[in-house]
């Protein structure tokens, strides 16, 4: 354990200086101290799982990245779906921080809340893989059929719903800092 946490420091100073931020940016996105900052980066301090959680989800990197932990043999992303107003969300991304990627299935006539348009940080991308989504956009109305695409800042008022009795599946992805998606596809 004692190897392990000894190259978290430089790691640490290594994430900080590819991602060209300051002790002092890194303190103001964290909460952490300069100070404690400094004394992890060259291995005066221990860090402790708090402060490592930070850590990772400013830099964007997981936990077991961030230790250097040891493979564990499988790749696969072991989604736990969750349920949220009826609909179907599947983590499709394990990383904290940074894009997430998630399948959802949207029931047959869901009524979303048409009259309440949400507003939020970050940008999202939106793949219909089947079905229809009736996508609320600031003046926009539009209806998403399978195949259909949309990315829009989250900050411009949005809701989602179901218009068909048969259930939607979406494929999103999101950016909780505003990151865009860049996707390149050649013309037909």
């Amino acid at each position: 354990m004692d190897e392990t946490l000894a190259g978290v420091g430089p790691r640490l100073r290594a994430l900080r200086l590819t991602g060209g931020a300051t002790l002092a940016e890194l303190s103001a996105t964290t909460g952490v101290s300069v100070s404690t900052l400094s004394r992890l980066e060259s291995g005066d301090r221990r860090p402790t799982l708090e402060l490592l959680l930070r850590l990772a989800r400013a830099h964007q990197v997981s936990l077991d990245e961030l230790v250097d932990a040891p493979e564990t043999g499988d790749p696969r992303v072991q989604a736990r779906p969750r349920v949220r107003d009826g609909v179907v969300f599947v983590p499709l991304t394990r990383r904290p921080g940074g894009l997430q990627a998630y399948k959802m299935v949207v029931p047959g006539g869901w009524p979303g809340r048409p009259d309440e348009l949400r507003v939020h940080e970050g940008y999202e991308w939106v793949y219909v893989l089947s079905g229809r989504v009736r996508l609320l956009l600031g003046e926009h109305d539009l209806v998403l059929r399978s195949g259909e695409v949309a990315e829009f800042d989250t900050r411009t008022p949005h809701a989602l719903s179901n218009p068909s009795t048969e259930p939607a599946e979406l494929l999103t992805l999101f950016g909780p800092q505003g990151e865009r998606m860049h996707v390149t596809a050649r013309p037909r």
